[in-house]
Order: C-alpha cells, then sequence, then structure tokens
C-alpha cells in the first residue's frame, strides 16, 4: 500500500470517528429535550387538572353569589333544595382517615418489624409474598370483601339495623393501607445499618429494645414516608368506601353512623349533576384536594424533621 492510500484511510477513519461523536452528541441532545418534554407534560397535566377543578369549583361563589362559610359550615346537602353543605363530608373524611391512620399504620409497622427483624427467611418470603399479592387486589375487590365480611360482622356483633357505618370505612381503609406501609416500612427498617443494631446488643438491650428504641428512631423518616403514601391511599379511596358507608349526608354522632365522604359524594352524584349542583360537587372536589394538600404538608415536615 502506498504511502498516499494509507494517509487516505487514516483521513476517512479520523473522519467515520468524528461523524460517530457527531452523532451521538445530536442523539443525546436529542434525549435532553425528549426528557424534557415528558418532564414538562407531566407539570402541564397537573397544572391543567388542578385549574379545571379549581375553576369549575370556585364559580359558583365568585360568579354566582354562594358562601363559601355556609358551604363549608352547612349540615344540610340537599340539591333539589339548593342546600349545598359539605360539613358532614368533610366531618366523616377526618373520622375515617384518622381512625384508618390509627389501626393500619399501627398494624402496618408492626408486620413490618416482623418480617425484617424477627421472622425467619422462609416465613418473612410468605408474609412479603402476601402483601405484594394484598397490594394487587382492585379496591373495588376490598368493597366487596368489607360488604360480605366486615358489615355483616359489625350488624352482628353490636346488634344494628344495618352494619354499613364509619366503622366498616375505618376497617375496609385500614387493610388497604397495609400493603404500602408494610412494604416502605420494610425497606427503610431493613436498610438500617447494623453497626446500630450490634453497638445495642453490646450494651447489654434486649432485642425487642434494640428494634423499639435503636432500628425504628433510625428508620422513622422511611416509616413516616410509608405514612404519607398509605394516608394518601385512604383519602383517595372511593369505590371500597361506598359499598360500606351507607351513604348517609349526615353529620356521624358516633362510630357507628352511616356516613357519605367527600370522595364518595362526588362519585355518586357527578353522573346525573348539572348546573350548580355539578360546580358544587367540583367545590367538593377543591375541598377534598386542599384537605390532601394540608395534610401531606404536614406529614412531610414531619418526615424532614425525621430525617434532620
Amino acid at each position: 500500500m502506498s504511502v498516499k492510500t494509507e494517509a487516505l484511510e487514516k483521513a476517512r477513519s479520523k473522519e467515520k470517528k468524528v461523524k460517530n461523536i457527531n452523532a451521538k452528541y445530536t442523539a443525546d441532545r436529542f434525549m435532553k429535550y425528549v426528557f424534557l418534554f415528558s418532564a414538562l407534560l407531566s407539570i402541564a397535566s397537573l397544572v391543567v387538572i388542578t385549574g379545571f377543578v379549581f375553576y369549575m369549583g370556585l364559580k359558583p361563589f365568585l360568579q354566582e353569589g354562594y358562601s363559601i362559610i355556609s358551604f363549608l359550615t352547612g349540615s344540610e346537602w340537599v340539591p333539589s333544595s339548593d342546600m349545598f353543605g359539605v360539613l358532614p363530608m368533610i366531618a366523616a373524611s377526618i373520622y375515617a382517615t384518622a381512625g384508618s391512620i390509627v389501626i393500619g399504620t399501627s398494624i402496618g409497622i408492626l408486620t413490618a418489624i416482623f418480617i425484617a427483624e424477627i421472622a425467619p427467611a422462609k416465613i418473612s418470603g410468605i408474609i412479603s409474598s402476601a402483601v405484594e399479592l394484598l397490594a394487587g387486589i382492585p379496591s373495588v375487590l376490598y368493597g366487596v370483601f368489607g360488604l360480605a365480611v366486615i358489615v355483616p360482622g359489625i350488624q352482628n356483633v353490636f346488634n344494628l339495623p344495618k352494619g354499613q357505618s364509619l366503622l366498616a370505612v375505618i376497617l375496609v381503609l385500614s387493610i388497604m393501607m397495609l400493603p404500602t406501609i408494610i412494604s416502605v416500612s420494610e425497606t427503610a427498617i431493613r436498610a438500617v445499618d447494623n453497626a446500630y443494631k450490634e453497638g445495642s446488643y453490646a450494651l447489654g438491650a434486649s432485642k425487642i429494645e434494640t428494634i423499639f428504641k435503636v432500628v425504628l428512631p433510625a428508620a422513622k423518616s422511611g416509616i413516616l414516608a410509608a405514612v404519607v403514601l398509605g394516608v394518601g391511599r385512604a383519602l383517595g379511596e372511593t369505590m371500597a368506601v361506598i359499598l360500606v358507608a351507607g351513604n348517609s349526608a349526615a353529620m356521624p354522632g358516633s362510630i357507628m353512623d352511616s356516613v357519605r365522604p367527600l370522595t364518595t359524594n362526588i362519585a355518586l352524584e357527578m353522573g346525573y349533576a348539572y348546573g350548580t349542583h355539578q360546580e358544587m360537587l367540583f367545590a367538593t372536589g377543591v375541598v377534598l384536594f386542599t384537605f390532601i394538600l394540608i395534610l401531606n404538608i404536614v406529614l412531610n415536615r414531619l418526615t424532614k424533621k425525621a430525617v434532620d
């Protein structure tokens, strides 16, 4: 091969490498815009949905002269008589969420401790698989289970005319929260460094003392994150709640009364509502959105404090 031919081949090879490098940079720039578009699309979806709900929900108060105070503090919901009070729905949502947090969080964290720290590997694997299966069950089946098992149980145990009640809602939501709380809490507990536990054992602490005084405090940020996710599941649930709540739009006087949470109120009436009635259902959605936002902010603040 002549010197000229060899030089020509080297030049072509160099030119080919440059083209490949340019192609890679072009692909990188293109993917950068794809990622940016995806992020902007997610944000745009949030803005559009939130804006639409707030526009429709605030419309009757800004344009039609309805009182926000009367809407929030009113105890009667009778659309045919132009009466829209959501205080009973707000109370039902708060009571149901608080009750499910107490029951679901307690059982979920204790189960996560058992799986991660106490149970043998074989039993731990079986329970973990069962929890994952529980997470995959559609919400309507939780409601059917509640209607077929929990509601009759409450009715028989407490000798009530019907078992659809706030207690049934709390129990169903507690069960629905368990997979999220258990899975995330288990991960947080397993992530605790063994050095913490070994140091505790070296100081003479028992296994239970180590779990509650060392492991849980070290994993508290992850456990609080689990609670946040579980609460989000409970607050946003609709179908299962419809089946066991009784759907009475009245202020609950006891845990045995039938209730209608905010989500249920929207789902039951949105299909046939129109005009002011429909707008008031969107206003109910605004109340629910605000309620969830406030709760998430509080829980996130607690999580950040736990991390700090």
